[in-house]
């Protein structure tokens, strides 16, 4: 992912400068634009075109400018339709500027991809802004008192300068013009209306397919993240059955590889090791400790900039895994967020008491995502320069999944079918499996329980020694907005105070009761909940099962990496799977 910061109507020209701290996204290379009192800058981290795509990016007359961050897949298609334009790069984005030019603000739908962007038009000194469908990219906007606007990929590059900050909206575009934000993304799920389209498994394969492999466009050494959970695995089946026929291959080769993390003997690093096998992918292994993580932690919420309990357990593995991946000169992998929020995978989704609230919970559950796993998966991956590509969040696989009766998703001990069912009927296939029977139907691990689930008791250990019980007593005082109910998130809480001590700051980041991830309204499935609120998959009573015989203790042991494959960038031919 780059970073981008955009400054508009600001008469202090150092301040364009801010786009600095937001290098860690995108360190080959920096741009900056400026047109009176407005300022585009970009740090780019280049995977479409490394040669000739630095932005920011104009028409053919340069009287408009484009700074963006993201990746449009159906670039080559929009090009044929521009044929009397010329373009200066082969950058999948520098479509935006000529789109705009034949479309007015009306083209954002036509994009088929992530992004986040602002396009200055000099010729009126209008510009517009807009975030992808759902938020995989990350993006804020902040006023200034002087009537500035900013735009920022991170809190960190408008927070010390604007008066009030908030989250962009995903699928949304702000105006210059009209002065505010409107939806362009208007699929039919959106309304919370109850769809009726029976279920087809190989209409819901196809369109995963077509999700994965459309993201498979890519100019440098990449590869996918496997857990050996289902998403994750189904991921790198499909990369792995497909990618020798793409561009990819020919300049990579078709030797894919793959890259899991977790504590010595976790659950997730044995599964991926036995999906690394049956797919014959070049595994690669982190291992890292309780203390190796804890001493991260500091770091992992400068960078994700959240106090949420979840989203900080998660992000910690994925943000060490992602400085180990980047060392090897992978700059994209692509991974499985998503899925259990389009399928109900969640394991309080087995409370649902009917398909009408099961269905509403999924889409609240993706309307949130831009503020737990697309910001995790965002930002962890973007501190150390690599992008994250999410093919469960396709809009037109979206669109697919979320128009099914969701009384085929519904969770039915009785009939055989567990949490996501359609999706791993879809895969079920007997001629040409895409994976092991036991791995297509291994129960949902959230990444931060199966990585080992002594890296979440030993997080609780750790903000035992630090918060008090008298800090707890008078929590609600110090922090009056979503007041820390546990020493956990009492400890995380000061960290991100320290670093982000605005209002505006405190208030980007969502809470209220949870069970398991659930919403606050599915705490209701069940009462027994009430009293067990945790993000943790354990916390789902009655529902968990633990994939540990036994768990042992692991905070003494050193830091380890399992890697026999030298740097990527040093083996011609070779495309690098996460």
């Amino acid at each position: 992912m780059c970073g981008i910061l955009a400054v508009l109507g600001c008469s202090d020209d150092s301040q364009a400068k801010r786009v600095r701290v937001l290098k860690h996204r995108g360190p080959d290379w920096s741009g900056l634009h400026q047109h009176g009192d407005c300022y585009l800058a970009h740090q780019r981290l280049a995977i479409i075109d490394p040669a000739s795509g630095d932005q920011p990016l104009f028409n053919e007359d340069k009287t408009v400018a484009v700074t963006v961050n993201g990746e449009i897949y159906n670039h080559e298609e929009l090009r044929k339709k521009l044929v009397n334009h010329k373009f200066r790069t082969g950058s999948d984005c520098d479509v935006i500027a000529h789109l705009y030019e034949e479309h007015g603000e009306d083209f954002v739908d036509m994009l088929d991809g992530i992004f986040s962007f602002v396009l200055l038009d000099t010729r009126d000194n209008s510009f517009i802004v807009a975030h992808d469908a759902v938020g995989v990219t990350s993006l804020y906007i902040g006023w200034g008192l002087d009537g500035s606007v900013w735009i920022s990929s991170e809190l960190k590059g408008l927070n010390d300068d604007c008066e009030h900050f908030e989250c962009f909206p995903p699928g949304h575009l702000y105006s210059s013009k009209s002065g505010g934000f409107r939806r362009w993304y208007n699929p039919p799920w959106f309304s919370e209306a109850i769809p009726s389209v029976p279920y087809d498994p190989l209409v819901l394969r196809r369109a995963f397919e077509n999700a994965v492999t459309k993201r498979l466009m890519t100019d440098v050494p990449f590869g996918v993240l496997l857990s050996g959970g289902l998403d994750s695995s189904l991921v790198a089946s499909i990369t792995a059955r497909y990618l020798a026929d793409t561009k990819a291959a020919k300049q990579w080769g078709a030797q894919l590889h793959s890259f899991c993390v977790g504590l010595e003997g976790s659950p997730d690093l044995k599964a991926a090791k036995e999906v690394a096998d049956y797919l014959g992918t070049v595994h690669h292994e982190f291992h890292f400790t309780v203390q190796d993580g804890i001493d991260a932690i500091e770091d992992v919420i400068y960078h994700v900039e959240t106090y949420d309990v979840t989203t900080i357990r998660a992000s910690t593995p994925m943000f060490l895994m992602s400085r180990k991946i980047k060392s090897l000169g992978v700059k994209m992998v692509i991974s499985g967020e998503g899925s259990d929020e389009i399928f109900g995978g969640y394991l309080y989704f087995h409370k649902a008491p009917s398909k009408d609230e099961f269905h509403r919970e999924t889409c609240h559950k993706i309307k949130a995502l831009h503020q737990y796993d697309c910001l995790r998966a965002n930002k962890a991956t973007s501190a150390w320069g690599l992008e994250a590509r999410v093919p469960f969040l396709d809009k037109e696989f979206i669109n697919v999944a979320m128009s099914i009766d969701p009384e085929a998703k519904m969770i039915k001990k009785d009939e055989g079918r567990i949490e996501k069912w359609v999706l791993r009927r879809a895969f079920d296939d007997e001629k040409h499996p895409y994976l092991p029977k036991h791995i297509l139907y291994r129960q949902k691990e959230q990444f931060s329980d199966g990585v080992g689930y002594s890296w979440i008791d030993g997080l609780k250990a750790h903000a035992a020694r630090h918060v008090t019980d008298k800090m707890m007593f008078n929590a609600s005082y110090i922090f009056p907005h979503n007041t820390p109910t546990t020493k956990e998130a009492y400890y995380y809480r000061t960290i991100f105070e320290r670093f982000f001590p605005q209002n505006s700051a405190r208030l980007t980041v969502p809470g209220g009761a949870s069970v398991a991830c659930s919403t606050a309204k599915a705490v209701e499935w069940d009462a027994a909940w009430k009293n067990n609120l945790d993000p943790s998959g354990r916390a789902a009573l009655g529902v968990h099962l633990s994939a540990y015989d036994t768990e042992t203790s692991l905070n003494n042991k050193p830091s380890k990496v399992i890697d026999s494959i030298p740097r990527m960038m040093e083996i011609p031919g070779v495309a690098v799977q996460i």
